[in-house]
């Protein structure tokens, strides 16, 4: 039986886990914010609280940044809604599609895309609906990948997952089963041996972990994961870019060079989505072009993730990526080198 994390879900439990640790609870906790607060104290635990811009804070505590929206920002930003046919399920790449079983997460990210939905109230599908979404995959026999999310799946007991899992792999044309979970690093003794076991049997699945900061790679991280890998399961991450958290070259180099020393390949690096009421996150994209550039050839290829856009309204991820090639007629370029230096011309 899988047992919850200790969690702080409202203002006044945030401000009496503060107390006990001496600190002065913020004043902006009162505020009237969309996406509810929810952290598990592992995560609160992780916060250098004597500094008020700590980038784990910024990720967990609401902001009265929130409260304002740009006329740019929407409610669905990565447009889940236009290609969804029926509840919980989007398709919107030919042969992979998201299942989307709950709104319930185990953390409530302040920079959250679908801040709208997750929480709100927290409920899974229905088994009618369930069944709607097993029968859509079944009947597309394109389908090659299914991605697990929500909300978060993990928050889901084994036995759930395992139900779960069960269905899908009696489907023959879904060969491969993904999760993309926010839990490794907010909550990693979920990842327990049974969990890893179950997912080697009904196997090949994948975990794709939601790490932000290098601080967030902690020993159980590490541990967690490895449970998992130890049978079998790749772990890769995905990160997203934002200001305040790890908008510089020496975070981004530390958080990816700590996830390979964990065996976790860093597979995407997200530019912030358009998402209500998280422009204080955000930066621009030329910013994240520079920061790839100053990446490359400094940190193993192993380190580097792809760095992509989710286009407003539906269109897809596209790898947003600095440019270091430049054609100059007649079949030559010029080709900066990544580590600096003069370019220089390329027949090719």
């Amino acid at each position: 039986m899988t047992v919850g994390p200790a969690l702080v879900r409202d203002a006044a439990g945030l401000a009496a886990y503060l107390r006990q640790r001496g600190v002065e609870p913020p004043a902006e906790l009162g505020g009237d914010y969309v996406l509810p607060l929810r952290v598990p104290t592992y995560y609160l635990d992780l916060i250098d609280w004597r500094d008020p811009a700590d980038p784990l804070r910024r990720q967990v505590l609401p902001d009265p940044a929130e409260l304002a929206s740009a006329p740019d920002e929407l409610v669905d930003p990565i447009g889940d809604e236009a290609h969804s046919p029926v509840p919980g399920v989007v398709h919107r790449y030919p042969d992979r599609a998201l299942l989307l079983l709950t709104t319930a997460c185990a953390v409530h990210c302040r920079f959250c895309f679908r801040r709208e939905f997750v929480g709100k109230p927290m409920r899974t599908l229905s088994r009618e609906q369930l069944e709607r979404a097993f029968a859509y995959l079944a009947r597309h026999g394109e389908l090659w990948e299914v991605i697990l999310s929500g909300g978060d799946v993990l928050a889901f007991p084994d036995r759930y997952l395992e139900g779960v899992l069960g269905r899908l792999r009696a489907i023959e044309h879904v060969r491969i089963v993904r999760f993309h979970s926010r839990v490794p690093a907010v909550w990693p003794d979920r990842l327990t041996t049974a969990l890893g076991e179950m997912l080697r049997r009904l196997g090949p699945t994948y975990l794709v972990a939601h790490v932000n900061h290098p601080r967030e790679v902690t020993p159980s991280f590490v541990a967690a994961v490895g449970r998992l890998i130890d049978r079998g399961v790749p772990v890769l991450s995905q990160s997203v870019l934002m200001r305040g958290v790890n908008d510089d070259a020496a975070t981004l180099e530390s958080l990816f060079r700590r996830l390979v020393e964990a065996r976790v390949k860093p597979y995407y690096l997200h530019h912030p989505d358009l998402a209500r009421g998280t422009g204080h996150f955000r930066v621009p994209i030329e910013r994240g072009l520079d920061l790839m550039r100053q990446l490359r050839g400094r940190v193993s290829g192993l380190c580097l993730p792809t760095y992509v856009l989710d286009i407003p309204g539906g269109g897809g991820k596209v790898p947003l990526s600095p440019r270091y090639v430049h054609r100059r007629g007649d079949g030559v370029y010029e080709v900066e080198p990544p580590l600096g230096g003069p370019s220089q011309a390329y027949r090719g």
